[in-house]
């Protein structure tokens, strides 16, 4: 038998008064569902999400089920969470006529078996209208970057706050204490980006920009509409086949396939909105093209506002707006025009 203070240090007890799990050998565990749900609350709600092209806000979370533990085994911390998430948002284009749309964010499976970069974040809106269209893709790409930051800090925060207390004093030899702190486990943050793989960078958020465009025509709104919806005119200025179906929800494809997409939204000689992208770009990857046409008294003046262009190729796309269409429909048609 060994002699009272010596022998395996798991069972020391005579500096613990309750002798509780001693030198932290046994499992104990903590509850953090009340404090997160708290937490995801305090970090979601009034979340604001702001660019030049849009603003938005998080109003509720409106559903938040799951469960947060926090266990100690042998002296090392597991952290357990799983959470589905639902929240609600409200939102306006920055100039635009001052529409709200409303919608919902939905995080399935906020849990330690993902990466914040790879978390999806399901966008949906109530309305079907351009308006809705350009702040469901704000949202699906801005807004979710900005949810899974928020959703970031509540996993550092849980980390932080449940550590403590945890992992309790022990003696090892020589009379020397290991103070108490968060092991060194698979779960730590600082682990879990040492062990990313290239695979894990790759997938990280496409980054996006947009372009705010301005044309006058010397034409009238009629000819212009038809210059973009005629599949016979489109041929003429993009001097290729086109295969155009003009309706909501119809294709459409330009020089080659290079350039293809679907019609959103056709209000004749007034607006056309498409989902656009180049054949270049990241697969499954478009943009938002909203054109909007007003009829001048001498001329025809012409916005398009396109969202979602992948930074890398913002000056390309613009480069192309103004040979591939512009400088093209000008010639072509002979809708000589002065650029404001």
């Amino acid at each position: 038998m060994a002699k009272w203070g010596e022998g395996d240090p798991r069972w020391i007890v005579e500096e613990r008064p309750d002798a509780t799990n001693v030198n932290n050998w046994h499992w104990t565990e903590k509850n953090a569902c009340a404090w997160s749900i708290e937490k995801l609350k305090e970090l979601l709600t009034d979340l604001r999400i702001e660019s030049d092209l849009a603003k938005c806000k998080v109003t509720l979370v409106d559903k938040c089920d799951g469960e947060a533990v926090v266990n100690n085994r042998k002296g090392k911390l597991i952290f357990f969470y799983e959470w589905d998430l639902q929240l609600k948002w409200k939102g306006r284009i920055t100039n635009g006529d001052g529409t709200v749309i409303e919608g919902t964010a939905h995080v399935p499976n906020l849990s330690e078996e993902n990466n914040i970069s790879d978390l999806d974040v399901a966008i949906s809106v109530s309305d079907s209208s351009s308006t809705a269209d350009i702040l469901k893709d704000f949202m699906r790409i801005t807004g979710k970057e900005t949810i899974q930051a928020q959703l970031g800090k509540y996993i550092s925060a849980l980390k932080e706050e449940f550590s403590q207390g945890m992992i309790l004093p022990r003696k090892w030899e020589d009379g020397k204490e290991v103070k108490s702190g968060i092991a060194k486990s698979e779960f730590n943050n600082q682990q879990a980006l040492m062990n990313c793989s290239k695979n894990d960078v790759k997938s990280q958020i496409l980054r996006t920009s947009m372009l705010n465009l301005r044309q006058i025509f010397q034409c009238t709104a009629e000819e212009f509409y038809k210059a973009l919806t005629i599949p016979e005119m489109v041929h003429v200025f993009t001097c290729g086949p086109v295969k155009m179906d003009v309706k909501a929800g119809g294709i459409f494809e330009m020089f080659g396939g290079n350039i293809h997409g679907t019609f959103v939204e056709l209000v004749p000689n007034k607006k056309i909105v498409q989902r656009w992208r180049l054949k270049s770009w990241p697969e499954e990857h478009f943009s938002t093209v909203t054109f909007t046409i007003k009829q001048k008294e001498d001329h025809t003046e012409v916005s398009i506002v396109q969202s979602g262009i992948p930074q890398s190729e913002l000056d390309v796309t613009r480069e192309n707006w103004d040979r591939y269409y512009w400088e093209s429909i000008k010639r072509k048609f002979g809708f000589g025009s002065f650029i404001v």
